[in-house]
């Protein structure tokens, strides 16, 4: 990687971060609170920038959300939730750490594989390298990058809490009947949330990226 590809990438790391922390600070943008939950699209920023840039920024860019969900949650909690992603509230832990960041980190990554792996698959396909072809395989790369990352978030957020909050989670929740009876809550809350996340996710990161991979003027 030569001086100028590195520096344009760490202004767009700068550039992305930043939108991170507008979204996590302006109330009902990125983290948008339903009571006991909240929901979020921080998660785009994230796929955008690792598709963009490459796994390892991505990786930071998640970092980030993972930071703006801590800070959110120790310095103003939304929700009787808040915990999970906060040490310092009652009922955290330790684990209220790898539920705060580990998800958000992977989201970088397993989105930028995800589009990478998707998009060589229909290339290889395409012998004749025919141009609505390779866009096609572009779009539907993209899609599935944006539903790879989102789910990345929701699936290890929600079984993490299962695993390091399973007594305090079900009794914020007002869950009765052990581990079983709150497992399939937060099945309904993954179906709920997390299936129109990955939708918006998926729509928003094809819209986007098929412009900006046009544009740019650097290679992840």
């Amino acid at each position: 990687m030569n001086i100028e590809t590195k520096t344009a990438k760490m202004v767009l790391t700068g550039i992305f971060s930043a939108i991170i922390i507008v979204m996590a600070s302006v109330p009902f943008l990125g983290f948008i609170p339903l009571g006991v939950i909240s929901v979020t699209i921080l998660q785009i920023p994230v796929i955008i920038g690792a598709i963009l840039l490459g796994p390892k920024y991505g990786a930071f860019l998640g970092f980030m959300f993972g930071l703006c969900s801590f800070l959110n949650a120790t310095l103003r909690p939304t929700s009787l939730s808040a915990f999970v992603f906060t040490p310092f509230l009652a009922n955290g832990n330790l684990g209220s750490l790898v539920v705060c960041f580990v998800p958000r980190i992977l989201i970088g990554v397993t989105s930028y594989y995800s589009y990478k792996w998707i998009k060589g698959h229909f290339d290889k396909k395409n012998k004749k390298q025919d141009k609505k072809l390779r866009k096609a395989a572009e779009s539907k790369a993209l899609l599935a990058a944006g539903v790879v990352g989102s789910m990345t978030n929701t699936l290890l957020v929600m079984n993490f809490i299962f695993v390091f909050f399973t007594e305090s989670y079900a009794k914020v929740m007002g869950i009765t009947g052990g581990a079983a009876s709150l497992y399939w809550f937060i099945m309904g809350i993954i179906g709920v949330n997390g299936i129109p996340e990955a939708i918006a996710s998926a729509f928003i990161t094809a819209a986007v990226l098929k412009v900006l991979l046009h544009i740019r003027f650097i290679h992840a």
